[in-house]
């Protein structure tokens, strides 16, 4: 495609990540190279720079550089699911009305394609249409191996203000884990900053001590409430989680600065681990799975359009029931909101 464009955002594209939106348009331009042309600052969003994950606005003009041309085999392709992707979808549904759905993700499937992901929740979402001609929108998301709730808008304008409760903190998640030690307090907060450890491509946070955060190039702020539902000694403990900041990994990498990794966590298996890949992790051993044990278990929030307090919960996944069985816990146990129990 030679010369510059101007095109303008419509209504489809409303609160659409910038990279999707050229995915979608463009399908032959590569993740890589549209972040290249953002640092550059070749793509501009009403004449200003953006990023990849910039929310986008109906009305928008986007400026689009010269991009390749595409090959001849490259066209849009509908997507076409099997009969068990549909219905692994469909029978995920915890909620639905005209305006959103609510799903329980299954672990080790991703929220949204990138490096090496071919079947995610948002290529899946085409199980979801029911009677409307678009699919959902993904409102927020979960890592690949985190399973539980996760919130979906059927509209460009759910989607939109959908989005602004999640970043006006106007929506409030649970998490369940399982992890290995426990807590030395019952309950309490984690601050430490996040940075991202090498380049591009690679997701792995490091902890900033929280007095460092200003000073470290890149560092976040991350802050993270706990408390302890059930333990184990100090072999392994039940934690209700909730995000009170939403960084990438931020859950698992706070839990194992504390010294209280995930169980099942390939990436952050523990503090003083430099080596440890994928595969790997905290492991409790016995007929303990090795599967990650991070639960997205409850979202609250006021429904956009009708105004009335939303409440979901979504069962765990076998390997995780599995081994609460296997300590004695009950489900039953657990108080709707844990830190209530702490205040």
């Amino acid at each position: 495609m030679s010369g510059v464009q101007m095109r303008d955002v419509g209504d489809d594209g409303q609160d659409m990540r910038l990279d999707r939106w050229f995915r979608n348009n463009f399908p032959h331009v590569t993740q890589i190279r549209i972040e290249k042309l953002c640092r550059k600052g070749e793509i501009r969003v009403d004449g200003g720079r953006v990023k990849p994950a910039t929310r986008l606005e109906a009305g928008q003009t986007i400026r689009i550089p010269p991009l390749p041309e595409p090959e001849a085999q490259t066209t849009p392709r509908e997507v076409v699911l099997s009969d068990d992707d549909i219905r692994l979808m469909q029978d995920s549904v915890i909620y639905k009305d005209e305006h959103l759905i609510v799903l329980n993700k299954p672990a080790g499937v991703a929220t949204q394609g990138g490096t090496g992901q071919t079947r995610h929740i948002d290529m899946l979402s085409n199980a979801l249409k029911f009677e409307l001609e678009e699919k959902p929108r993904l409102v927020h998301r979960l890592d690949r191996d985190t399973s539980g709730v996760l919130l979906l808008a059927r509209s460009g304008r759910a989607a939109a203000l959908l989005t602004k409760a999640f970043q006006a903190k106007e929506t409030r998640k649970i998490y369940w884990a399982l992890v290995a030690g426990c807590p030395v307090d019952a309950a309490g907060t984690i601050r430490y900053g996040l940075v991202k450890q090498g380049g591009i491509g690679v997701e792995r946070m490091t902890c900033i001590h929280p007095d460092e955060v200003d000073a470290t190039p890149g560092a976040k702020r991350a802050t993270t409430d706990f408390a302890t539902i059930e333990k184990i000694g100090t072999r392994a403990a039940w934690l209700g989680l909730s995000p009170i900041t939403g960084r990438t990994h931020q859950l698992r990498a706070h839990l194992a600065e504390i010294g209280c990794p995930i169980v099942g966590d390939g990436k952050y298996g523990g503090r003083g681990q430099e080596n440890m890949g994928d595969g790997w992790g905290a492991i409790l051993g016995g007929d303990i799975s090795r599967k990650m044990h991070l639960h997205a278990r409850s979202i609250e929030f006021t429904h956009p359009f009708s105004g009335k307090q939303m409440f979901f919960e979504a069962p765990l996944p076998d390997h995780m029931q599995k081994s609460f069985d296997y300590f004695g816990w009950n489900l039953k146990w657990a108080p709707k909101d844990p830190f209530k129990v702490f205040e």
